[in-house]
């Protein structure tokens, strides 16, 4: 029967032929089924009314559960605050005090030692070294170059002086002989370089004419080319021993020039471009007006001013041959020399309390509030170039710099009667000017200099993690700028990069600095007593760090460039330096961020962990999780497990710890668990340090293990650590 209801009105239709009504039977069973769904319905409803109670009695359950927890912990939380606390300040009085014996020593040491070389800290000694060396009137390339090898190791110690000072007034101090060691050093190189070419007639190869030529050293690989035969058809040369080359237009091939190209395997001028980012980036100490020089009476000026005359006259000495240089080979790099005295007359000193080093960035959390400009933004009047200028934080150069030059050829000697007669000039090497610079006349004439090309086998001794970047030295700017390479190629089977440029000039390889961040997992585990292995795999390269009291050893698969590395203990620090050198970097500091995307924790938790990780290294193994990034900015999420041997972690023996501010804590759910929880793990309690969470799961031996590790092994695992933050950039 169908039935319509409309308003007050209801209709009725006859059930259609063929439906009886139901049958009693049928009715009952109706019943009985709609009975059976009532008590089901209520059935459900008390069994969720007894399982909500059930659910409110558990919560209520473990409220007081944690409640009770967290006053245990609050109850023992001085206790362990002060453990914590004595067994860091008793790690830190070692550390400072062997530190500084082992200074005391290296001083020592080199009192000792007497080979000639100055002290770098001293600036009256780092004078008259530069002024005896400059009035050397010796040539002789081998002579040269050894004694350039001792100038070398003097600005490397003066580089370390000035990456490690806190004092402005050293600094400036620091840098001024830098400065002047730097252009000394290519200086001496230039002289060597004339003198060579002029003798290039008596030494021509026979099958092109022209005098060629490589000198190699541990430092720098000079190559020479003297243009005898000017034949037009030549297109270039190709230094196989030195795996470098060059292309010359038709208007070089047929002039009077000399091409040298040398390769420092140090990088001088990158320094320089670092010095001059951190003068203009760091504010005035008082007000000057623009252009006034900063006054003679700089304290340490003054206080060689007393110590007598003589001084006084060396750096007379000394600033009148550099404008000398700086006219012999104008138009070329050599132009940095006049920059870089007038930047030492012009530049503002650096402010008091500032230091002109970079901070790590564990030191840069110390200090709230404090604010530094960074290198590489520096801001440049010609808005045309500022988009120019590379950046030193994101890329780094690599390989050492290749000076490109062309130079007129000095005249031959030639051979009368016995005698050997050459003719002297008074200015020395001079550059070739290319591009010609135009007359007035000749703007209207249709007068192109195409560009020269060159050719870089890539050093052995540095691991490019992608396709290399070419940048030429800006002299004036004293910058490194991308612009004006062209038709770049590169054969990475060869292991060989080709470009031109519009001129000759200095250039460098670079990459990015953290193309091999962030870091796709870490494992930090100990190998015996003062022992670990720290391996990082990153985004690009995978390697391992061996660590052994206070020495590390590098380990990787990696076969070209650090043939030199690994292997080979060092220091901490020294590693470091080496692996940024080589390319390599898993490092950080305080402008990492803007690079690199990292989890965003709180620094002080994060350094925190790093110290207690540290004490604990000879006892647990620690290991990055895919939950840390889930956890949230204020906590720290890592495997751990306690593992004594060199054998790897068995799989399954790792547990997770939620690290906070105020405690630390081991979770319930695994790395394999579908979803994140904060849940205590059944039975575990909360701790205000992290050592005394992981104590709880120890043994007795492995409690007791780390209270025999060194304090060299902790300061070494925590400062490798801090240097790498795998917590942030994981």
């Amino acid at each position: 029967m169908v039935t319509w209801t409309l308003e007050s009105f209801t209709f009725s239709m006859p059930p259609k032929k063929g439906k009886g009504k139901l049958t009693k039977a049928q009715k009952a069973t109706q019943q009985q089924e709609d009975e059976e769904r009532r008590l089901q319905e209520e059935g459900e409803a008390k069994l969720q009314v007894e399982k909500e109670e059930q659910e409110r009695l558990e919560g209520e359950r473990k409220k007081k559960v944690l409640e009770k927890l967290e006053l245990k912990d609050q109850e023992r939380r001085e206790g362990e605050l002060n453990e914590l606390h004595h067994l860091l300040e008793e790690n830190h009085t070692a550390v400072t005090t062997w530190k500084t014996d082992a200074e005391e020593k290296a001083k020592w040491d080199r009192y000792l030692h007497c080979d000639g070389s100055p002290d770098p800290a001293v600036q009256k000694d780092v004078n008259t070294y530069i002024s005896l060396w400059r009035e050397d009137p010796g040539v002789n390339i081998k002579l040269v170059l050894k004694q350039c090898t001792l100038a070398l190791k003097l600005a490397e110690e003066l580089e370390g002086l000035i990456r490690d000072n806190t004092d402005p007034k050293e600094g400036l101090k620091y840098q001024e002989g830098f400065i002047l060691l730097q252009e000394l050093i290519h200086h001496k190189h230039l002289l060597t370089t004339d003198e060579i070419l002029q003798t290039a007639g008596a030494n021509i190869d026979t099958e092109t004419g022209n005098m060629q030529t490589v000198v190699k050293d541990d430092n720098i690989t000079l190559c020479l080319w003297a243009n005898l035969k000017k034949n037009s058809r030549f297109k270039g040369l190709h230094f196989e021993e030195a795996g470098l080359g060059f292309e010359l237009p038709k208007q070089l091939a047929v002039s009077n020039i000399a091409v040298r190209i040398l390769h420092t395997r140090y990088d001088h001028l990158s320094t320089l471009a670092r010095m001059a980012d951190l003068r203009i980036n760091t504010p005035l100490p008082r007000s000057l007006a623009g252009g006034e020089e900063i006054p003679a009476e700089i304290p340490e000026q003054g206080e060689t001013k007393r110590e007598g005359g003589a001084v006084e006259d060396i750096e007379a000495q000394q600033q009148q041959t550099v404008d000398e240089e700086v006219q012999s080979i104008q138009g070329h790099e050599g132009r940095k020399s006049a920059a870089s005295v007038q930047s030492r007359k012009s530049s503002p000193q650096p402010p008091e309390g500032r230091g002109s080093r970079i901070e790590t960035q564990m030191e840069a959390l110390g200090a709230e509030g404090e604010s530094t400009s960074p290198l590489g933004q520096r801001t440049v009047m010609d808005s045309s170039e500022c988009f120019q200028a590379v950046d030193l934080l994101q890329y780094t150069p690599l390989g050492g710099v290749f000076y490109y030059n062309v130079f007129h050829l000095p005249p031959q000697a030639h051979q009368v009667n016995g005698w050997e007669i050459r003719q002297l000039l008074d200015k020395g090497l001079q550059v070739f000017p290319y591009p010609e610079e135009k007359s007035h006349s000749e703007e209207t004439e249709a007068v192109t200099c195409p560009p020269v090309g060159v050719s870089v086998t890539l050093p052995d001794f540095v691991v490019f993690l992608e396709t290399p970047e070419v940048a030429r030295w800006d002299s004036a700017g004293k910058q490194w700028r991308m612009d004006g390479i062209t038709e770049v190629s590169y054969e990475e089977a060869e292991a060989k990069i080709s470009f031109k440029m519009d001129s000759f000039q200095a250039f460098v390889l670079m990459q990015e600095t953290y193309a091999n961040l962030p870091f796709l997992s870490w494992e930090l585990r100990p190998l015996g007593q003062d022992s670990a292995l720290f391996t990082v795999n990153g985004a690009l390269i995978d390697l391992s760090i061996t660590i052994q009291g206070d020495q590390c050893r590098l380990q990787s698969d990696q076969e070209r460039g650090l043939s030199h590395l690994k292997g080979k203990w060092m220091s901490g620090p020294a590693l470091q330096r080496a692996m940024l050198n080589a390319g390599i970097n898993i490092f950080v500091n305080e402008y990492t961020d803007k690079y690199v995307s990292s989890c965003g924790k709180d620094p002080l938790t994060e350094h925190a962990a790093y110290e207690q990780m540290a004490l604990f290294t000879s006892a647990c193994a620690f290991s990055w999780s895919k939950w840390n990034a889930k956890c949230g900015a204020e906590h720290l999420l890592m495997q751990v497990c306690e593992h004594w041997g060199p054998d790897s972690v068995p799989k399954g023996s790792w547990s997770l710890y939620l690290l906070g501010a105020q405690r630390s804590q081991k979770l319930e759910i695994t790395e394999q668990s579908e979803a994140f929880s904060p849940d205590l793990y059944p039975g575990g309690e909360f701790h205000s340090t992290f050592i005394h969470m992981l104590q709880d799961d120890m043994s007795p031996e492995g409690v007791a293990k780390p209270r025999g590790s060194s304090c060299l092994f902790v300061d070494t695992v925590q400062s490798l650590l801090c240097a790498t933050r795998p917590l942030m950039y994981s």
